[in-house]
């Protein structure tokens, strides 16, 4: 008997194992063909056919300071309605188990019950069956923020156990390494120097990616923005990219890129010392975009561009586009550059 319920527990292993392997590859199938717009929630829904949930939340989220709540940046859910962020803001600073799971990344983190000590949080968790959690936060340094996934059971299922969490870790690795790599190739960032003021939105406006630099610039010069959806001002703009465009004292390039905008903030940078117009066509050339791209989008001519980027190169130190995004990027990059020769 002890032979045959060692085979019964070895098949049962064995299934998980092959199933787990193959939501994996399907991971990495929708990964190369469907892009980034649909990758998380299509990769979640595939990981729901090992581990069952009712709803899910993802996102980035800045980390609470001693008077600063949570907050979601970015954010996209399944079976919770496009208000789920705003919701939770006011109730963000109490939420004991949203605290934890941002303190301690890497780790899956798992909870049950209305039982948190604000009655608010427990409401709003009531409001949605937020009976069973079960959640992971990555450090997201390249952004600034932490990128986060939470999974839902609702009161009259069963609490997330030790083996789905063992899975849960596995997948969102993978998840979380394979979304990083489609921003980065979709960005063409130095990720030495990070990419807090890149985003990368659908051209409905909504976010797919955004850095911690780009969320406080908007918010700054439109104090009433809180993320997830680009504000109307910029989600006008978009039809236009490739283009450049001012946002009250900052600027903002917008590239496309595959069906998405890809939004760079250009000032202030390592630049700071260059013209306007020649801190402008470096960006954009830094950003992948051709001499006469760059010539089209600022009404110049083709040689006009060329004489600036040469000026360019020679006035920051630098001797690739590479070099050039990076110094562009880096606060204090001018400095630095000049240093070095």
């Amino acid at each position: 008997m002890m032979e045959e319920g060692n085979k019964v527990g070895g098949d049962a292993t064995m299934a998980t194992l092959k199933a787990f392997n193959h939501c994996v590859l399907h991971l990495g199938r929708l990964a190369r063909e469907n892009g980034a717009s649909r990758f998380i929630a299509d990769g979640l829904q595939a990981f729901g056919q090992l581990v069952p949930f009712a709803s899910a939340w993802w996102g980035e989220m800045s980390t609470p300071g001693p008077d600063v709540p949570p907050q979601s940046w970015m954010h996209g859910s399944i079976n919770l309605p496009e208000s789920f962020a705003t919701e939770w803001h006011p109730v963000a600073a109490n939420d004991q188990f949203s605290h934890a799971t941002l303190n301690r990344p890497g780790e899956v983190l798992r909870d049950e019950g209305f039982n948190d000590p604000c009655e608010a949080v427990n409401d709003f968790a009531r409001r949605y069956d937020l009976y069973h959690l079960m959640s992971i936060t990555y450090e997201l340094p390249e952004s600034g923020l932490m990128f986060f996934v939470c999974l839902y059971r609702g009161q009259d299922e069963q609490a997330f156990g030790e083996c789905e969490a063992e899975l849960f870790s596995a997948f969102c690795d993978h998840l979380f390494q394979l979304w990083r790599f489609q921003v980065q190739d979709m960005i063409r960032f130095d990720s030495e120097n990070g990419a807090s003021d890149f985003g990368v939105a659908r051209l409905d406006g909504s976010l797919l990616y955004v850095g911690a630099r780009l969320c406080a610039a908007i918010q700054r010069e439109l104090p009433g923005w809180s993320g997830s959806t680009l504000p109307a001002e910029v989600i006008a703009q978009l039809p236009k990219a490739p283009c450049v465009f001012r946002l009250g004292r900052c600027a903002l390039t917008l590239s496309p890129n595959a069906g998405h905008i890809i939004l760079s903030l250009e000032a202030p940078s390592g630049g700071d010392g260059l013209a306007p117009r020649e801190r402008t066509a470096a960006m954009l050339f830094a950003a992948g975009h051709s001499y006469k791209e760059i010539a089209r989008m600022l009404a110049l001519s083709p040689a006009t561009v060329r004489t600036y980027l040469r000026n360019c190169y020679v006035q920051l130190g630098v001797k690739s586009k590479v070099e050039l995004g990076s110094v562009l990027r880096s606060p204090g990059g001018l400095t630095e550059s000049m240093r070095r020769d």
